[in-house]
């Protein structure tokens, strides 16, 4: 298992005006990670990261920035809303994920990634956010992006959240099933599966994804979980609830080498989050 980060959540320590995607980078390998979540708007300031940002010269120079480091860009993030409403910005948000599956190819990452939206503007979960309507727009809206993918040579991941249209394991399965390209894989992130009715049957959440998407699963993002109010809150691993030994078991068994990035974390906590998994990992 190859642990990263999300690049913002790294600190740089050296001034707000400093926190620049090379002195992050750098701050990154430091900290002992080997790959990084990458999202451009998070992490290079004074830029709207459209069409017109994404460029041939973004690409190759965030490549140098990254091999100087000798890191590997696990997630090229995009997680704009594939169930948008409104038709002319829905082809915005397309277009904006060609544009990064473009970068993604010349850069070399690993998947660009995303979420799977909600059938509202605002991005939000409400009553249409699990039903059928939702999921055949958003398989449907899916579908030209992963046609590029394909293009471009480039994969594509989808992360299931239980707050968003793709929210389980079958889900999960029904867009795989509909959409079928060897391009077009998962992000699993245990944690995003849980809410309050199921964070005590969570062994069984995770068995259920790991049993039923395990073969198109390309990365993991690793965090933990409290209890807050009638919600769950995301913490850096080792801080919360989460017992990692099944999903790490699974991973030293069936995933050799794959990337595994940290959420949530902080330069206070984030190297005794790795180092924690990598011993429970070694342990196992």
């Amino acid at each position: 298992m190859q642990i990263g980060i999300r690049l913002h959540d790294v600190n740089a320590s050296l001034g707000p005006e400093a926190q620049t995607m090379e002195a992050r980078a750098a701050r990154a390998r430091e900290e002992g990670f080997s790959c990084v979540h990458l999202a451009f708007s998070k992490v290079i300031k004074g830029v709207t990261f459209d069409d017109c940002a994404l460029t041939e010269g973004l690409a190759f120079h965030t490549r140098r920035v990254f091999a100087r480091e000798g890191l590997d860009v696990a997630v090229l993030g995009c997680y704009l809303n594939l169930a948008h409403p409104d038709p002319e910005k829905l082809r915005e948000i397309q277009s904006r994920y060609y544009g990064h599956l473009r970068v993604a190819a010349l850069m070399g990452a690993g998947v660009v990634g995303t979420e799977t939206g909600a059938p509202n503007p605002e991005y939000k979960t409400d009553a249409n956010t699990h039903g059928k309507e939702a999921l055949d727009a958003f398989i449907r809206n899916l579908a030209p992006v992963v046609e590029r993918a394909e293009a471009c040579g480039v994969t594509l991941a989808i992360e299931p959240v239980w707050k968003h249209i793709v929210y389980d394991p079958d889900r999960a399965a029904e867009v795989l099933n509909a959409i079928q390209s060897p391009n077009l894989r998962i992000i699993f992130d245990p944690v995003n599966l849980l809410y309050p009715g199921n964070m005590d049957h969570r062994e069984r959440v995770f068995a259920e994804a790991m049993d039923k998407l395990g073969d198109r699963i390309a990365v993991v993002h690793l965090k933990d979980f409290v209890p807050a109010g009638d919600d769950l809150k995301s913490v850096a691993a080792g801080t919360g609830l989460m017992d990692y030994k099944s999903v790490l078991r699974f991973l030293k068994a069936r995933k050799p080498y794959i990337q595994a990035t940290l959420e949530n974390t902080s330069n206070d906590n984030a190297e005794a989050a790795r180092t924690m998994l990598e011993q429970l990992y070694e342990a196992l």
